[in-house]
């Protein structure tokens, strides 16, 4: 069970890794993009809950505030994701990701009220020194990077609200009412913008890879990586998605060519940040086995 549940850990983030890919094949602009990714998938969210599982989706309504506007930083966190493809390449979107982690050493501190790790402060510094590289190489994708790091700050948010929250209903209501929290928000800024519109603009080819994009790529690996949490630790999945932006620029590089071929610069910087952020881990992971045998000692 313990080979088995690395082998779908992996899995899913390979799909994670392919969600970039198909948000450069879209032809739909990234609002429209995220319109219907958020709906198809919540309603294969509701349907997998209530008719599947057969479970009950009532949340108290203060919950439901809650994870309406935690929804809604996973909304444009996702907006931001796929307009840094969109203006620059998937590359450039995933290599940006990698400073999630420098976001988190800056904001968990400060939200859960804890001293600040000196191998967070290494950490950041390498990353910073890495993005900084990338961004003098490619300056041409300016705007794809600074979209990048949005995405990578918002995406940083969600998770530490996220974290907030777990625990106070079922990891299946979380997710569902997140992504159709994140829904009703991007229907209202198309409402109130006057872009309600561009909704119907959009192809039957791109409709149908927004609806593998919501069920294979989105619904399916936020259930199961859940469903892991059983068998892996949570170190083990953390570490494990860091793997996301190297599936995806290997992907991107396959599928796409020339338009994902970047500077020698640029692969070894995001390499150094993605090997920074696993090493961190190691050592906090460590730093915690040690401490946990410590406590049981006394």
């Amino acid at each position: 069970m313990y080979k088995s549940a690395h082998f779908r850990l992996h899995l899913i983030v390979f799909l994670w890794g392919f969600t970039a890919i198909l948000g450069k094949l879209i032809h739909a602009n990234a609002e429209v993009l995220v319109f219907y990714r958020m709906i198809f998938a919540a309603t294969f969210l509701y349907i997998f809950i209530r008719f599947i599982k057969k479970d009950s989706i009532k949340v108290s309504r203060k919950l439901l505030l809650k994870l309406i506007g935690i929804g809604s930083l996973m909304a444009f966190h996702w907006l931001f994701f796929f307009s840094s493809i969109k203006v620059s390449n998937v590359s450039i979107a995933l290599s940006c990701l990698g400073t999630s982690t420098l976001f988190a050493a800056l904001i968990e501190p400060l939200v859960f009220k804890r001293k600040v790790d000196l191998s967070e402060i290494l950490m950041g510094i390498v990353i910073v020194i890495c993005i900084s590289l990338i961004f003098k190489v490619e300056f041409q994708y300016k705007l794809g990077i600074i979209y990048g790091l949005i995405c990578a700050l918002l995406g940083t948010i969600f998770s530490v609200f996220n974290g907030k929250i777990y625990g106070k209903t079922s990891s299946g209501n979380i997710i569902f009412y997140e992504i159709f929290g994140g829904w009703v928000v991007i229907s209202l800024y198309f409402l109130f913008s006057g872009h309600i519109f561009q909704v119907g603009e959009i192809s039957y080819r791109d409709l149908a890879l927004l609806t593998i994009l919501a069920s294979l790529f989105t619904a399916f690996p936020m259930f199961e990586s859940v469903n892991l949490m059983k068998y892996i630790s949570p170190f083990t999945l953390i570490l494990t998605v860091n793997l996301e932006p190297i599936y995806g620029i290997i992907l991107a590089f396959f599928i796409f060519g020339e338009s994902e071929k970047m500077s020698a610069i640029f692969y070894i910087a995001s390499l150094v940040m993605i090997l920074a952020i696993v090493i961190n881990g190691i050592i906090k992971a460590r730093k915690k086995s040690k401490l946990e045998a410590v406590e049981n000692t006394l």
